[in-house]
């Protein structure tokens, strides 16, 4: 009975964020609905979830990678057949903005990342002082960053479970099925547009 496998959709989805940022507890309130006292990532931790788009089941698959600095080396290796980005900003400490910032930039160049849907998550909502939404949206110049994707910043709270949900929900719809007939999709457009820039008199 080897046969009986389903052809679910898959997408894979990245977590990635600075060290602290709270991705694994996102992904364990998540997964668990439980809150996990989590120790800093060495490496990454990897759950599937199974969710429902346009009425098809699917099957996501969240990789959450390390945030330390000698951990972001590594997440260009992850970026292949990625379907889209949860970038997750601790949004009550001021002081790292601007490194998250730069790590959110160096992500959206990735060739392989071009055009897949990114979500900012503003975790630690339930902080005081946490940056709220419209701060962060021009903090990390969003509009800009990511033209030619679809984006959204949701504000969220891992530890509480504010926004997780709703994060989740968001995500599935965004996300593009990387299966084989998207895959020619995008072959057909690429060489399309190839064949247009060739033929431009």
């Amino acid at each position: 009975m080897g046969h009986m496998v389903s052809k679910q959709p898959e997408v894979q989805v990245l977590l990635l964020g600075l060290d602290n940022a709270g991705k694994s507890t996102f992904l364990y309130k998540l997964k668990h609905n439980a809150c996990v006292t989590t120790v800093p990532t060495i490496g990454f931790n990897v759950e599937m979830l199974d969710a429902k788009k346009s009425r098809k089941n699917i099957a996501v698959t969240m990789w959450d990678v390390g945030g330390q600095w000698k951990m972001r080396e590594h997440w260009k290796d992850f970026h292949q057949n990625t379907a889209a980005v949860v970038f997750v900003v601790d949004s009550s400490d001021r002081t790292r903005l601007d490194e998250a910032r730069k790590e959110l930039e160096n992500t959206l160049r990735s060739e392989q990342l071009r055009g897949r849907p990114l979500i900012l998550l503003a975790n630690k909502q339930d902080v005081n002082g946490a940056l709220t939404v419209t701060e962060l949206k021009d903090r990390f110049n969003m509009r800009k960053a990511c033209s030619g994707r679809d984006w959204f910043v949701q504000p969220c709270s891992a530890s509480t479970g504010f926004g997780v949900e709703e994060t989740f929900r968001r995500l599935v719809q965004m996300v593009k099925f990387p299966s084989e007939a998207s895959a020619v999709k995008d072959n057909i457009k690429e060489t399309v547009h190839n064949l247009r820039s060739t033929t431009r008199l």
